[in-house]
């Protein structure tokens, strides 16, 4: 490799690791606790994955986005899905419009054209809808009317999805959740944060966001987290984390064949492998340990890993499944 271009990327990795602490620094303006979450969301951010954050209505959940969209100096744009919200909505439309040569049809951009879209409650529209966005998160581009528009990076999607009011949802199929890099829950804060909370809120306007980084920064960040070396023993841990998740296959564990219905894909890996390359950029290392595919596992797992019906009447969730096959799985 070039001397230039391992200077580089020196200080590229040294603007992210000092950046961090700013970062949480600046989010403290607007964001009270939260810290797991925060960092979960920074991590995909870094490794260019979308995120799925679950949690209940009044959580802060787009004014976090909103932040971390003016930390890096992003466009940021919240879609409402709604039941009656057609794909155009979404993506634009071509329109009939008056030019100087006559009447010609244009695309209309939709609120899709950002850098950070938040999709609020999108288990809330048809499957159709949904497929738009999903779409535009897989190929980072739109096509309408037979024309392809590509979309400008980053591209980063957060979505959400309300645990309660279930009726009348269209949930995710299991192929279009495995898109997403993270499932990232947001619960209610401790008493004493939510105390700072309101009395936050009811008060004076606080300092607001200031932009630490841009979007350029961020396609940095990205190209350099893939750089980022990791040992053939942890990335095989990672593929057996995920395989190990799978029932009725070769050497899958008594409770996974019991308690899961369907398991973990080779995304899954991906995503452990390249989450914990980004989390240990942040935290100012140079080599992937077993700790940061072990810290990764809930959010890259939860929304794979479905439980059947005996798991639900003997009180196992996918989080408990996940502590378990971190006990079963040997780490390196």
């Amino acid at each position: 490799m070039p001397t230039d271009t391992i200077a580089n990327d020196e200080q590229t990795a040294t603007q992210l690791t000092e950046g961090y602490e700013r970062i949480t620094n600046e989010l403290s303006k607007a964001i009270i606790g939260q810290r797991k979450p925060i960092d979960q969301i920074l991590i995909a951010l870094m490794a260019g994955g979308h995120c799925l954050l679950t949690g209940a209505p009044g959580l802060a959940k787009t004014l976090l986005v909103n932040s971390i969209a003016k930390l890096f100096d992003l466009k940021f744009s919240r879609i409402q899905f709604t039941p009656d919200l057609m794909p155009a909505d979404i993506t634009g439309t071509e329109v009939l419009s008056e030019t100087e040569e006559g009447r010609e049809m244009t695309f209309v951009r939709g609120p899709v054209f950002a850098n950070i879209i938040l999709a609020d409650e999108i288990n809330r529209t048809p499957p159709k809808t949904q497929a738009a966005l999903l779409e535009s998160m897989q190929e980072y581009q739109v096509t309408a009317a037979g024309q392809r528009h590509p979309l400008e990076k980053p591209f980063f999607v957060l979505a959400t999805q309300n645990p309660i009011e279930m009726e009348g949802t269209y949930p995710l199929p299991e192929a279009q959740l495995d898109r997403f890099m993270f499932n990232v829950v947001i619960d209610y804060l401790p008493v004493d944060d939510e105390v700072a909370v309101v009395t936050q809120t009811t008060g004076s306007a606080g300092d607001p966001i200031e932009a630490l980084f841009s979007g350029e920064d961020v396609l940095r960040f990205n190209e350099l987290v893939r750089k980022v070396p990791i040992a053939e023993d942890l990335t095989r841990y990672a593929v057996q984390l995920a395989a190990a998740s799978r029932p009725h296959r070769k050497g899958s564990p008594k409770f996974v064949n019991d308690w899961v219905s369907w398991g973990a894909g080779l995304r899954a890996a991906q995503f452990l492998a390249l989450g914990a390359k980004a989390r240990t950029l942040l935290q100012g290392r140079a080599h992937v340990t077993a700790e940061d595919i072990q810290a990764l596992a809930a959010p890259v797992l939860r929304h794979r890993v479905l439980v059947n019906y005996r798991a639900e009447a003997e009180g196992m969730s996918a989080e408990g499944i996940i502590d378990k096959l971190l006990q079963e799985v040997p780490a390196p």
